[in-house]
């Protein structure tokens, strides 16, 4: 166990982590992305909605 520790703290080491701006860009990238496709999953379910209530002839309320 000491042996896996020791390992892990060697690759720890080895790691770049980003910079503040680096991880301000990419937060902001990943929160546009993920808003993008919330927008475009609620268009097309949306969309099929629509279509079902038409050929169906139904209502929801």
């Amino acid at each position: 166990m000491f042996e896996y520790l020791k390992g892990v703290r060697q690759e720890m080491i080895k790691v770049v982590w980003p910079t503040k701006e680096e991880l301000a860009s990419s937060t902001v990238v990943v929160l546009i992305t993920c808003a993008f496709f919330a927008l475009a999953f609620w268009v097309i379910d949306s969309a099929f909605l629509a279509a079902l209530k038409g050929i169906l002839g139904i209502t929801l309320s």
